[in-house]
């Protein structure tokens, strides 16, 4: 398995592969994200660590532009930055975890070897659900013809409702398949839910909340929904 880690802290750019070498995986390093983009256009990796803030940018909104163009290799971010807000960015942007320094190594890899099992996920292209069309690839979601913006959270939390339409999903299980099971508490994704309902305004709401559970995607007039 082979990891980029990508680092501009001389200590960590010794310290981080060094950790993840001693479980076995082979480690690439870069310096910044140019340096990023030429080791991913010449190798294939099973995950990516990335500093967030790096000599040529912030790394969160390269991660969102990669993720744009159907990029879908796991990305850790490892940074100083450890607010809420700053976590929610991280993940929205479509990183799949979020490591705040200083670390503990023994976590780092754990975290890592989590994300290198997981690997990409193969998705079938397009998923529709009543009027609602969501592609994978381009990861782009229409509602009656019309596309909507959503934030990397909104998209991933919608994407895997649509994937099991008419069935109680937990907050639990969308923590683990969204947040990579340790990332957010339940507000945060009721509050991802919101958004995102907020964001599906143009017709009948399709995700209802089921009381101390969970959510589920349904069309009004469906088994159970509203209409």
């Amino acid at each position: 398995m082979r990891v980029l880690v990508v680092e501009d802290d001389e200590e960590l750019q010794v310290a981080v592969p060094a950790a993840l070498r001693s479980a076995n995986l082979a480690v690439d390093l870069a310096v910044d994200i140019a340096a990023a983009d030429e080791a991913l256009f010449v190798n294939s990796y099973d995950c990516v660590v990335f500093d967030r803030m790096l000599p040529d940018g912030d790394s969160i909104e390269h991660v969102r532009q990669l993720r744009q163009q159907g990029f879908a290799v796991p990305v850790l971010f490892l940074t100083a930055m450890g607010a809420l807000s700053d976590r929610l960015d991280g993940f929205e942007s479509g990183g799949d975890d979020y490591l705040v320094k200083p670390f503990a190594v023994e976590e780092l890899i754990v975290r890592v070897l989590s994300l290198v099992r997981r690997g990409p996920t193969i998705r079938p292209p397009i998923i529709r659900y009543a009027d609602v069309e969501l592609d994978t690839a381009r990861r782009t979601v229409h509602r009656a013809g019309v596309l909507l913006t959503l934030r990397g959270k909104e998209f991933s939390v919608l994407e895997y409702l649509m994937s099991r339409p008419e069935q109680l999903v937990t907050r639990a299980e969308l923590i683990e398949h969204c947040w990579d099971g340790d990332g957010p508490m339940s507000n945060v994704v009721d509050v991802t839910i919101t958004r995102l309902r907020n964001r599906l305004r143009g017709g009948p709401d399709l995700i209802q909340a089921v009381r101390g559970q969970g959510y589920r995607l349904i069309a009004p007039g469906g088994p159970g929904g509203r209409g």
